[in-house]
C-alpha cells in the first residue's frame, strides 16, 4: 500500500527521503541550508539524518 499523500507529519527522525517533496522541505527548514545543498550532503554521507546534521555542521 502506498503512503497517504495526505498524512505530511514529522518525517522519520533516522533518515532524509530525498524522493518526498514535503520530507525534502522538512529537513531544509530543519538544517537551514538549500535544496541543493541538502541532496549533496545526502549524496556524500547518505541518508542519516545525524549524518547529514554533522556534515553540514561541519560545512558552515
Amino acid at each position: 500500500m502506498a503512503d497517504d499523500k495526505k498524512k505530511t507529519g514529522v518525517p522519520d527522525s533516522k533518515t532524509i527521503n530525498m524522493s518526498e517533496d514535503w520530507e525534502k522541505e522538512y529537513w531544509k527548514k530543519k538544517f537551514d541550508v538549500s535544496g541543493q545543498a541538502l541532496a549533496g550532503a545526502v549524496k556524500a554521507v547518505g541518508k542519516s539524518a545525524a549524518k547529514v546534521g554533522k556534515y553540514l555542521k561541519d560545512k558552515k
